[in-house]
């Protein structure tokens, strides 16, 4: 899958590569140190912040607590009548 810019995909490639190594060959091993792959998040991470403002897409809408609330879609009923 892409990411939100299309100049970051190669930086979430990379970002993904290393955690699936990092998750297969040390956290399922025991070793939950996750600052293997910290200096790439933080690049692919910071290009995301800058393709979410270039598309106007506000942060507070993504850190906005929708589940629980009145704010959260709800299916339809299943109606039988």
């Amino acid at each position: 899958m892409n990411s939100i810019g299309e100049e970051c995909t190669d930086l979430k490639k990379k970002y993904d590569d290393c955690f699936n190594s990092w998750f297969t060959e040390r956290f399922l091993k025991g070793d939950h140190d996750d600052s293997m792959c910290a200096g790439i998040f933080k690049i692919y991470q910071e290009c995301v912040k800058n393709a979410m403002k270039q598309q106007n897409i506000d942060f507070k809408e993504i850190d906005k607590d929708v589940l629980g609330t009145e704010h959260e879609s709800k299916a339809p009923p299943s109606g039988s009548s």
